[in-house]
């Protein structure tokens, strides 16, 4: 199966989209500032720092998910519970943003997102649980009973 070249480019992506979604909170950012602009009289700074505060942490958490499949992909084994989470939570964001973008954006970024989305969602899919012995002896399940004639 091809998983380790899957989780590869789907770390790929996410490196690569990590500083474009910076970049476009702080070309967010900047405008909120320059045009003071401000939500039921709250100060137009605050909102510029919450801005620039939402592009870097959203951007280290793409960062973080890219670093999950990426250690995925080279490993060649499925990531842990927590990189899991980190990676179901990466598809669900991808996915709502998917949905609100195609209204606001248009239906290039809805594809790009629904790219990425079906990336991170086939890298779980590929490293998902192996079904070769599910109830063998070695994971403690109990033996048959014989038949009775």
């Amino acid at each position: 199966m091809a998983r380790r070249p899957i989780a590869l480019v789907t770390a790929a992506v996410l490196f690569l989209e990590a500083p474009g979604i910076v970049l476009v909170n702080a070309v967010m950012a900047s405008f909120v500032e320059a045009q003071s602009m401000s939500l039921d009289g709250m100060d137009p700074g605050a909102m510029a720092a919450g801005t620039w505060g939402l592009g870097i942490a959203s951007g280290l958490a793409l960062l973080l998910c890219g670093l999950v499949a990426l250690l995925a992909g080279v490993r060649d084994r499925r990531p842990g519970r927590v990189g899991r989470g980190l990676l179901v939570g990466c598809a669900v964001v991808h996915g709502v943003l998917g949905a609100v973008a195609v209204g606001l954006l248009g239906w290039q970024a809805f594809a790009f997102l629904m790219v990425v989305l079906g990336l991170v969602v086939l890298t779980l899919v590929a490293y998902g649980e192996s079904r070769e012995e599910p109830y063998g002896k070695e994971n403690g399940a109990p033996e048959e009973a014989p038949a009775v004639n």
